[in-house]
């Protein structure tokens, strides 16, 4: 499944005349095009969809939408491994410390 994740600008970046930006996904990290929200600043929120910024999204959206897909276990659906390995770095290493192998998501 292809999900439209939010998550926050980290830096922005012009290569090749497109606007580019790092965007945490609460703790990945990924490349996101700004082609389609081309007045997007630092800190804000986005809604990122097959690698391209679609929208503007408040903070508290963000964070609410990203602990709904969690509760669902569909971002680590949506991030793979990646998702997991970043988790386990931000808590040193091992297994999750939730019950059922829940994480929280942090922004």
């Amino acid at each position: 499944m292809c999900l439209a994740v939010p998550g926050k600008v980290l830096d922005i970046e012009e290569r090749d005349g497109t606007r580019m930006a790092s965007v945490d996904f609460g703790g990945v990290v990924k490349e996101v095009c700004l082609a389609y929200v081309p007045d997007l600043r630092v800190g804000e929120y986005t809604i990122v969809h097959v690698g391209f910024a679609l929208q503007r999204l408040d903070e508290e959206s963000a964070r609410q939408t990203l602990a709904l897909f969690q509760g669902l276990g569909l971002l680590e659906e949506e991030f793979g491994d990646p998702w997991r390995a970043a988790e386990e770095a931000r808590r040193g290493g091992g297994e999750p410390s939730v019950p059922g192998g829940q994480r929280e998501v942090r922004l």
